[in-house]
């Protein structure tokens, strides 16, 4: 269900707080962990929060409310947002009249809930991820004190529309164009805390980015837990298509996509708009080992996803693949990490972000034996990631002496000398001097020197 913020019922809670909170200038501050969808979201929140008079902070000490947007990936990403949170038990001591929340994903697992109610008294409330144009009405109970609120389990999956959002960068820009996952891997607590895939519609999807070009920006990410699943009166690769027609001199990224869903349709069209869409692909594997795969739910095996590198490679050779690993799985044994070793090694990824598994609790491998011990898991990541970091810095090295547009992100002053930081369209990270540039300018950068994550460069 797409809601929009000028609802009548939401605007009535979003005035009656203006008027509550303008006796002197009150501030707000939003604190995001995990992935890019949840930054796209706490952008949302942060303009929510703006339409009802809140200024935004960057220092939770001078906080009338305090968002934090939170991740359930992984447990370490659950420990350390719970370790934030004790932190503000004394801001709240000082001031009784502090709002303190919790939203994203740990914010819709019940175990999480009842943690924070029993142990949490400061919270005044929570709310799960697809109920964010609740916060209006939620910010009202807790300024008129009408008791803690937790809104989670309501099997709402809703999109949030008409938020104007208050974006981190002002030259690149994430765009959500759907939001939960159907697919249901056997490790993954997502299809739990952010439901069934649903889609935005693809005229307002089409009209954002087409504003943000307007506006100047030259980096657009579309986001989705699977990004190309996306459905509306069209599919991904259409909608694709839409918005690399638009005119600008802009770039299109997107992720995350399942290898599922990667037709050839979407292929040809990354191919036919090599101006506009980065040549850069981000498909998780997981496992190069069928058996664990199939124990995963990631419904393929090796050879398909063999046959859609292939199939890419063909289309674009100069395109960066990154993927997505787990190591430990339930049950994996010598055999099958040696099959992920090997895929690793056939593949050539340009990177791959690799984790221990974390069991999360709700989902089916949480059931599954794990007779794993640590040191085991602890020496096959180790060894993953020598042998990627050494596919890395070779693939690099093909950028040697090569010219390369870059975005410029950021600029900093290093022992005496201006550093720019900047990506190129395959996403590659690069570090360069000499000359003059602005950040979220185009400049061509010749590259001097290239490591595993970074490439060395100078105008």
């Amino acid at each position: 269900m797409n809601i929009n913020v000028s609802d009548r019922e939401i605007q009535k809670y979003v005035e009656y707080v203006k008027e509550k909170i303008q006796d002197r200038e009150h501030f707000a501050y939003v604190y995001t962990f995990g992935c890019q969808q949840n930054e796209a979201d706490s952008e949302k929140i942060r303009g929510i929060l703006r339409s009802m008079s809140y200024s935004i902070t960057d220092e939770p000490s001078r906080a009338d409310v305090i968002i934090i947007n939170t991740c359930a990936v992984r447990r370490l990403a659950e420990l350390k947002a719970l370790s934030m949170l004790g932190n503000f038990k004394e801001y709240k001591r000082e001031n009784p009249d502090l709002i303190v929340a919790v939203a994203g994903c740990m914010a819709a697992e019940e175990h999480i809930v009842d943690q924070l109610k029993k142990s949490f008294h400061y919270v005044n409330f929570t709310i799960e991820p697809g109920m964010i144009h609740k916060i209006p009405e939620l910010v009202s109970g807790a300024l008129d004190k009408t008791g803690r609120s937790f809104i989670y389990n309501t099997g709402n999956v809703n999109v949030t529309e008409g938020v104007e959002p208050i974006r981190q960068f002002s030259h690149k820009a994430w765009v959500s164009i759907m939001h939960g996952c159907n697919n249901f891997c056997s490790y993954c607590i997502v299809p739990y805390v952010r439901g069934r895939e649903r889609s935005r519609k693809s005229a307002d999807v089409i009209a954002e980015c087409k504003s943000l070009v307007e506006k100047g920006y030259k980096d657009i990410t579309l986001l989705g837990q699977n990004v190309n699943s996306y459905r509306d009166d069209m599919d991904f690769s259409a909608l694709l298509d839409n918005i690399a027609s638009i005119e600008g001199d802009f770039l299109i990224r997107f992720m995350t996509s399942h290898p599922k869903d990667v037709p050839d349709s979407l292929i040809e069209v990354m191919a036919k708009h090599r101006d506009k869409i980065a040549p850069h692909f981000h498909l998780p594997l997981q496992s190069g080992s069928d058996r664990i795969l199939k124990l995963m739910n990631r419904t393929y095996n090796l050879e398909k996803y063999m046959v859609t590198v292939k199939k890419l490679r063909e289309a674009m050779p100069d395109i960066s693949l990154t993927s997505d690993i787990i190591v430990g799985f339930p049950g994996e044994s010598d055999e099958d990490f040696e099959d992920t070793m090997k895929a690793l090694v056939d593949i050539r990824f340009d990177m791959v972000y690799s984790f221990i598994y974390s069991k999360r609790e709700g989902t089916r491998a949480a059931k599954m034996p794990d007779e794993i011990d640590k040191k085991v898991k602890t020496a096959r990541m180790n060894r993953l990631l020598s042998v990627q970091t050494e596919i890395s810095h070779r693939i690099n090295d093909k950028y040697l002496g090569k010219t390369e547009r870059v975005l410029v992100d950021a600029v900093e002053e290093r022992d005496g000398k201006t550093v720019y930081t900047a990506r190129n369209s395959a996403n590659k990270l690069v570090h360069f001097t000499g000359g003059e540039a602005k950040i979220g300018e185009f400049v061509n950068v010749k590259i001097i020197r290239t490591g595993a994550f970074d490439l060395f460069a100078e105008i």
